[in-house]
């Protein structure tokens, strides 16, 4: 439960997506949930503790990696009086796609030579690769913009007075997010519509290829940091403008002087012992102290005509300024150094570009959505401090890893908020639905009911599960129990008797219970259950044997741990999922005539190949206490072994080595789960 609600503002905006400008015909833009919302943000964000899961080098700058929501980020950020000074964030686009990462099979070192063979034989992408869902971008568009709309909201309330915020959509609901942000930031600080175009060809059957995504551009107030950003010319623009050429070889164009005088001449200057007035309607730019100090320096020539021009020097210009529409970032290719196999992940350029615009060296850059890591990455190479949130411990594990790679320092923390997350909430969704004893789909009820249970006494009963992805509806409080009440309930089949609620978090017991009492149907008994109960067996921890010996590495005396075997019972049923599938597809093409073979992927009963990331902690074995990582390896797609961020072209030998007696150990196995050994 939270600990207590930081508010939004000392005075909160009310209300959500209002186009009342339209005096004509009164229109107005309202979605449903407007009330529940407006009672969110009266409420304020809720505020979780939070648990220092690791801590990579002295961190002096406070630099943060939260693995938690939006949301309540926000609130453990404003209760520590952190401000920031430049927001990005990439949110679901409401696109209704799923999507998934790739997991790759590693090399086996104790069969090495079998999975050379079978690489030689088969498709070695098919042989040792599958997808995992990480998450569902499926919301209609009521839930959608309640949702942004206070997460917008709560990451104002975090601004520094000069900060910037650039959200990152496109077609499918960018326009209605544009309305919140009017409403949010207002209308005034609107800066920018930036248009990216992301591909060169895009094949859309029926219409026009969308090659572009957009970027909302806004400040909090009149007054925030902007950099001109510029790029170079291309050869084409310089072959053709810079056609002079100084005594000393230096390429120059000419530049008019002169500015519009709205309708009026501006006064005459000398130039040299020349007085000369500017045209009509014009004015000089500059003062004659300016224009003296250019006559001296050369940097004025005249025309044939007597007017005069100022000389611009191409070694002296920065480039090309960057407009709003952005046609040379490009998106990462399957070969790019940093590809990292995430989906949705965007190109360091984009970020680098938007970083340096709007913000300076030694500001907090922060991103709430923050996907594989890029914003973090990027701002600490280019001398920010950062702050990373996301709720997938897959955006977490990425992030980490990419940030040790650049030798970045951070603090990595969880708000504990009562869900423990089962890698991402798509993940968990699918977990928990299994873990309901007797939960069915159920197709003759509405989206709001995750399905039914069948009982004797009562029947057909209707289970609500909160949305892991809206953190709106993990608090029962009062407007979501009027909204199944008044809305859900009315829908039910008339034979309908009971219904299960489980929630995460609850208002106030005794206030819900009376509400229940008060405003609910006598006929139909709606049941509260604590959903807590429940994701406490979400997680099953993976099975390692190792040895551990003292060793030699290189002059020095060293530990190494050489792990015998790993069992991840989640990557075999997984794996035997994936291998159904394809038999039952291969089968189909058979049918069909066509010539087809099925390659399973199969794991060699060591299990190794199964294992991404190795860390040794040779500080504490105190279960609680902060994991200190004093030396990991990390396996490549390839194989190749990442030492301590340090990539090397070795195979792993399932071995780990340490300086010091290491006392616990973490794996982390393909598909993103780590448990933690006591050595």
């Amino acid at each position: 439960m939270a600990i207590k609600y930081i508010p939004y503002f000392p005075n909160t905006l009310e209300g959500q997506a209002v186009l009342d400008n339209f005096v004509r015909t009164k229109r107005v833009l309202r979605y449903n949930g407007n009330d529940a919302v407006t009672e969110h943000i009266r409420r304020g964000m809720p505020l979780y503790e939070t648990e220092l899961q690791e801590r990579v080098g002295k961190n002096e700058n406070g630099n943060l990696v939260l693995r938690g929501e939006c949301l309540s980020a926000c609130a453990y950020l404003k209760d520590k009086g952190i401000t920031v000074d430049l927001v990005y964030i990439d949110p679901p686009f409401a696109s209704g796609a799923d999507y998934a990462k790739k997991v790759y099979l590693r090399r086996n070192p104790k069969v090495a030579e079998a999975i050379r063979q079978a690489e030689s034989e088969l498709d070695i992408e098919e042989l040792r690769s599958f997808e995992e869902k990480m998450y569902g971008d499926i919301w209609n568009k009521e839930s959608y913009l309640n949702w942004m709309y206070e997460n917008l909201m709560a990451i104002k309330s975090v601004m520094s007075d000069t900060a910037s915020i650039y959200v990152h959509l496109d077609y499918h609901i960018g326009h209605y997010v544009k309305i919140l942000m009017d409403e949010v930031f207002g209308e005034d600080n609107f800066r920018n519509e930036i248009i990216w175009k992301r591909f060169n060809f895009h094949a859309d059957a029926g219409r026009f290829g969308a090659v572009h995504e957009t970027l909302f551009f806004y400040s909090k107030c009149n007054e925030y940091i902007f950099n001109k950003v510029y790029v170079p010319f291309e050869e084409e623009y310089t072959l053709s403008r810079f056609t002079s050429k100084d005594t000393d070889g230096r390429l120059y164009l000419t530049d008019n002087p002169t500015a519009p005088a709205h309708g009026k001449t501006g006064s005459p200057m000398y130039f040299g012992d020349k007085l000369i007035a500017p045209p009509a309607g014009s004015m000089w730019r500059f003062n004659q102290e300016n224009i003296n100090k250019m006559m001296e320096a050369g940097r004025i020539v005249f025309t044939t005509n007597g007017m005069p021009r100022i000389k611009r020097y191409l070694d002296e210009l920065e480039g090309k300024v960057v407009h709003s529409i952005w046609t040379d970032i490009f998106p990462i290719n399957s070969q790019a150094d940093e590809r990292v196999d995430y989906a949705t992940q965007k190109p360091e350029a984009l970020l680098e570009r938007i970083i340096k615009a709007s913000s300076d060296k030694g500001m907090i850059v922060a991103d709430f959505f923050g996907g594989s890591g890029v914003t973090a990455t990027v701002a600490n190479k280019l001398g920010r401090k950062f702050i990373h949130t996301d709720i997938n411990i897959n955006s977490i594990q990425t992030t980490r890893d990419r940030l040790l790679a650049a030798k970045a320092e951070f603090d990595m923390l969880e708000i504990k908020d009562g869900v423990s997350l089962y890698r991402n909430p798509v993940q968990t969704m699918e977990r928990l639905k299994s873990l309901i004893v007797g939960l069915r789909n159920e197709d003759a009820l509405d989206e709001f009911w995750e399905g039914s249970i069948i009982d004797t006494k009562y029947g057909m009963t209707p289970v609500y599960l909160p949305n892991l992805m809206d953190s709106s509806t993990r608090m029962l409080d009062k407007p979501l129990m009027n909204e199944i009440i008044h809305k859900a309930i009315p829908d039910l089949p008339d034979e309908t008797k009971r219904v299960i609620i489980y929630y995460i978090d609850i208002d106030d017991p005794e206030e819900i219970q009376r509400f229940i009492k008060e405003h609910g149907n006598p006929l139909i008994e709606i049941e509260l259950r604590d959903l807590k109960q429940v994701l406490d067996n979400v997680v099953a921890e993976d099975y390692a044997e190792w040895n551990i010996q003292e060793a030699r590495d290189g002059l020095f005396n060293a530990w190494k741990v050489e792990i015998i075997q790993f069992q991840s019972d989640r990557v075999r049923r997984k794996i035997e999922e994936i291998n159904l599938k394809n038999q039952l597809q291969v089968l189909q093409q058979k049918a069909k005539g066509k010539e087809k073979t099925f390659s399973p992927i199969i794991i060699s009963d060591e299990g190794l190949e199964t294992i991404e990331w190795i860390s040794l902690d040779c500080t504490s074995a105190e279960k609680d206490a902060p994991w200190q990582s004093d030396s990991e390896i990390k396996i490549d797609k390839s194989g190749y072994v990442i030492k301590n961020g340090v990539k090397t072209t070795e195979y792993w030998d399932a071995c780990i080595i340490s300086e010091h007696k290491p006392l616990r150990m973490k794996i982390r196995n393909i598909c993103g789960d780590e448990t933690v050994f006591v050595i």
